[in-house]
């Protein structure tokens, strides 16, 4: 009787009074709670899971209905141009001109023709370009022109090393080269 007052001693007095003690005793409290609560409860379904989510997708429209979208694909807007200006492809085919230069063209100058095709913030990204650093020489095809709406276009422009992609912006009718990107082929 003695060994069992002095194993309950020992665990209420030293055991129980520390941290590690305590945290012990607390796993063992919980590990027997969830362990019961299995017991009681039975075996589950072990294609369950986890999730919760239904087998089916939750649909609050009826499928054949039509589209609901507030954009429509039916048509394609067509690019807006004030009159008497120049449609994109034009303004795009003038700035590949300008930009492709010719030799002997100075910096000052290549970006003084590039000027009357570009928006400001296009021109103050130039401002330190280089001539020289144009990698192609020729144009090679038609420009190809992909509307994305009454004022912003895309055109693509096939040339002899790659295809330079223009995207030209109008929101007062003038179409302006706002961005270059080169695309090496």
């Amino acid at each position: 009787m003695t060994a069992v007052r002095r194993t309950i001693e020992f665990l209420l007095t030293r055991m129980l009074r520390s941290r590690l003690g305590l945290a012990a005793g607390i796993a063992v409290l919980v590990l027997g709670v969830v362990g019961a609560a299995r017991l009681v409860a039975g075996p589950g379904d072990p294609t369950a899971g986890l999730s919760n989510r239904p087998a089916q997708p939750i649909t609050t429209v009826d499928p054949t209905t039509g589209d609901d979208g507030a954009i429509s694909t039916t048509s394609t807007p067509s690019p807006v141009t004030r009159p008497g200006e120049a449609r994109p492809e034009q303004v795009a085919e003038r700035f590949v001109a300008a930009w492709l230069g010719r030799s002997g063209l100075t910096a000052e100058d290549w970006r003084a023709g590039l000027r009357p095709f570009s928006t400001v913030s296009l021109t103050g990204k130039l401002a330190g370009a280089d001539p020289g650093g144009v990698p192609a020489r020729a144009v090679t095809d038609e420009v190809i022109v992909q509307v994305h709406s009454e004022v912003v276009v895309e055109a693509l422009i096939p040339l002899d090393t790659g295809q330079l992609r223009l995207e030209l912006v109008a929101p007062d009718g003038r179409w302006l080269v706002d961005a270059v990107d080169w695309e090496q082929g």
